[in-house]
């Protein structure tokens, strides 16, 4: 346990060079911010959006179209691929493999810090969503502050839902970055599937591919007559796949010839 500690937080370290953590805070705030953007731009329209009584979910729910169907698999793909290729981009796979840690610790130590990046992620998107609420009202007067509470409640477990739809996506991207050197090789897959599930919503079998489960998650409470929305529970589908390919990506790297 204590290895393990000790290779997490080094492989922290390592993340803290990386354009990940950037791609984490720009990607966390960056609908929010347009958000706010457009309702300063939109000022006279305020009062009325804040007089609404279900002020907080419509917020929520407008932050989240972009979010759930473009940026949160994107970013994902990205972040995972930025991460799993940190040794071979400086080339220092024979120097980790050379320190007192097992392959275990290794593959498992970099697995957890691309999950715990993810929830970073997701913290600073509500974050960014709670702001984009309050600026407007700070800064323009005449706005009133939401009549409705947060519903705290509702919104952990919308985001627990959608960081799970996240987790194929996750052990799929570090499954193909360990197995190829090239970073555009994962960059190009991980899109690829991306693009064939945007063309499966409509088929009834579409949820097989798990890069479609964020979209679908976003899309069961939308008038989107488009999507195939399928009956069974894709949030546990989706915990399956993680462990089905985190086991084979596991297989794989031990058994590996060359490990980088």
């Amino acid at each position: 346990m204590i290895s393990f500690l000790h290779s997490f937080q080094s492989e922290w370290l390592k993340k803290q060079n990386s354009l990940a953590s950037w791609l984490v805070l720009v990607g966390g705030f960056f609908t929010p911010i347009i958000i706010i953007i457009a309702r300063l731009i939109n000022y006279k329209k305020l009062p009325a959006i804040y007089e609404n009584d279900f002020f907080w979910s419509q917020l929520w729910q407008s932050s989240w179209e972009s979010m759930a169907i473009f940026l949160l698999p994107m970013g994902v793909i990205l972040a995972t691929s930025l991460i799993s290729q940190i040794e071979y981009k400086n080339n220092t796979w024979k120097q980790l493999h050379s320190l007192p840690l097992t392959f275990t610790t290794i593959f498992f130590s970099k697995l957890v810090v691309i999950l715990v990046m993810v929830l970073q992620f997701f913290i600073f998107f509500n974050i960014g969503i709670f702001l984009s609420g309050l600026i407007p009202y700070f800064i323009i007067s005449g706005v009133p502050y939401p009549k409705n509470p947060i519903p705290f409640l509702t919104i952990f477990k919308e985001d627990l839902y959608f960081f799970v739809d996240c987790l194929p996506i996750i052990a799929l991207q570090y499954l193909i970055c360990l197995q190829f050197k090239n970073f555009l090789i994962p960059i190009g897959i991980g899109f690829g599937l991306w693009v064939a599930s945007l063309s499966a919503l409509s088929w009834k079998f579409g949820y097989f591919i798990p890069y479609t489960y964020s979209i679908l998650n976003f899309l069961k409470t939308q008038d989107y007559n488009k999507a195939a929305i399928p009956g069974m529970n894709i949030h546990y589908l989706a915990i399956c796949y993680f462990i089905l390919f985190t086991m084979l990506s596991y297989f794989l790297y031990i058994n590996k010839k060359e490990k980088g």
